[in-house]
Order: structure tokens, then sequence, then C-alpha cells
């Protein structure tokens, strides 16, 4: 299967009709490759977004909190963006834009779309606990930037939530067409819904994932394909298509590993089980420090059973 947008052969991926909603199916917040010295490894990052689609992913989400985009510099973060679309191809790419000021996200959002990317993801104002006028106006301006943007909801790191109520404001003023929602509140996906029955649900943690996708939801920004994509491919697609019996035996065995996406080590495990299974994760930048030996043993342990079970 290759989960090509554009394409209605598998369940969960866009058909012809949803060729304008670049950001559903399953797009990767893909790790970025560092060497030793910290530097970013543009080459293979650029083999790794184009191994993740020739293993099934509709696309890529480079510059999320995944990607580290926080310790990157303003040259690097445009580079990283510029080397997924020469890679995979624009249509294939949203780009997190997140930034303390609404210009500076703006800016990313507009370079985003220069570099023929085909949609962006932005977090909600998270230099302080930003209230719904100052949530409002900041999804106004990076609109303006004239491409379609997902919101993020991650209020467990931003403390600013966007509820469904603030969810179907942005969406009526025509300011998000989906939200990757990180709440972890799976009843949420029927009250956005009820509210913003056009407003298209991704999923945001992978440990959620089998709730998310029987609620409706229409993609999934996802952290642990980065090491195993054609297994994730394989539970989201059984999930959305409602074929249980594949999902929830995909879902136990996988969820070991897909619980790290919603730990503050998050990074540093799916990095480490990439190494584990022949890809390259590497170092990760400070302030992030290197897993505790527990935390490795666990990591380690559970995707060598996903090896074990053919799941890599």
């Amino acid at each position: 299967m290759t989960g090509t947008p554009g394409t209605s052969d598998t369940p969960g991926t866009s058909d012809t009709s949803d060729s304008l909603r670049p950001w559903r199916g399953v797009l990767v917040a893909t790790a970025l490759p560092l060497n030793d010295d910290l530097s970013v490894d543009h080459g293979r990052y650029a083999e790794h977004c184009s191994w993740l689609v020739e293993n099934g992913c509709d696309g890529v989400v480079p510059n999320g909190s995944l990607g580290e985009y926080q310790v990157l510099t303003p040259e690097e973060r445009a580079e990283v963006v510029e080397t997924a679309v020469a890679a995979i191809g624009g249509s294939r790419v949203m780009p997190g834009v997140a930034a303390y000021g609404s210009a500076e996200a703006r800016r990313w959002a507009e370079q985003a779309r220069d570099a023929g990317c085909g949609a962006v993801m932005l977090l909600p104002p998270n230099a302080y606990r930003a209230d719904e006028r100052s949530v409002l106006a900041h999804y106004k301006e990076v609109a303006r930037a004239g491409v379609p943007v997902v919101a993020y909801n991650n209020p467990i790191d931003t403390k600013v939530d966007l509820v469904p109520e603030l969810l179907a404001k942005l969406h009526s003023a025509g300011f998000v067409q989906g939200v990757k929602e990180f709440s972890g509140d799976v009843r949420r996906a029927y009250r956005i819904a009820e509210l913003a029955p056009e407003l298209d649900l991704l999923i945001g943690a992978d440990d959620v994932l089998l709730e998310l996708a029987v609620a409706g939801a229409k993609g999934w920004v996802a952290g642990y394909p980065n090491a195993l994509p054609r297994a994730g491919v394989e539970l989201y697609r059984a999930a959305v298509a409602g074929d249980l019996d594949t999902a929830g035996k995909l879902y136990r065995q996988l969820h070991p590993l897909l619980r790290w996406d919603s730990r503050v080590e998050f990074v540093q495990a799916i990095k480490l089980s990439m190494d584990i299974v022949g890809r390259h994760g590497g170092p990760v930048r400070p302030p992030r420090v290197p897993l505790l030996p527990e935390q490795e043993a666990a990591v380690r342990l559970a995707t060598e059973r996903a090896v074990a079970a053919g799941l890599a």
C-alpha cells in the first residue's frame, strides 16, 4: 500500500475530492537526524522523508517538537522545510510554524507557502497563557499568509487549551481547517464534530490513536512511524476503516512504544527506536539529555519485541 494522496484505494487516504486537504492521512512528525557535532544532517533527513513515503506514509511534518525546532537556527529551520519539499514534494509537507510572536509565525507560514507546502501546523500563542481574544488574533494573523492552517492543541505544554468551542470559532472564521488534538481527552472528538463538522480532527498523540480513529479522525500527525512506518500505517488504515480486529491487535502490540509519544522524553525514545531498527535516530540537542538507563532499557525492550513480532 502506498497511501499516496489523491487516491481512494486505501481507507483514510484522501480521495480526489479531498486533494485540497493535504493534512489528511498519516503525516509523520519527523525526527531530525543530527551529526555527532549536533549539526543537522540534511542528506539523511531527505532520505528519511523519502523512506517514510515509500513505506506508506502520506507526508511529513517538519519543525514540530519532535523535530526539535525550538533549538534550530532560523537558517536551519528554513532549510529543513526546503529539504523535505525537495525530497517528497510540497503537497506532502506540513511544517510547524510555531513562534512566540504572531508576525514571526506568519513569516514562517509564508516561507512554507513559498517553498510549495500544502499546509502548515500552528500552536496557539505560547509565550504566556493567552486568552481567547489573543488566540483568535494569532490565528487570524497567520492565516493572512494564504496557506491552510491546521491548529495544534497541546494544552499540556503550552498551557493554552483550544477547547471545542474555541476551535469552532477559529474554523467558522476561516482561520483553521483542521486540528491536531493532543489534549488526551478523546471525548472532545464528538463535541468538535457537533460544533464544527467540517473541521478535520487529526490524531495528535500516538497512544490515543485507536480511540480518535473510531471517533472519526481524518488523519494522524504521527510520532512512532519514524521507526515503524509500515506497522503504523497498517494500524491507522485498519482503525479508520473500522477493522477493529486488525487494529486492536496492532494497537496492543505497539502501545508500549506509542505511549512514549506522550512523555517528556518522546524525542529521545523515538530516536532510540530508530537506531534499534536500523535507521539513524542519533543524538538530541540540549537542553534535552539522554534517557536514563531504566528508560533506555524499557524503550529498547519494547522496540525489540516489536521487531520480533515482525512490525519493523
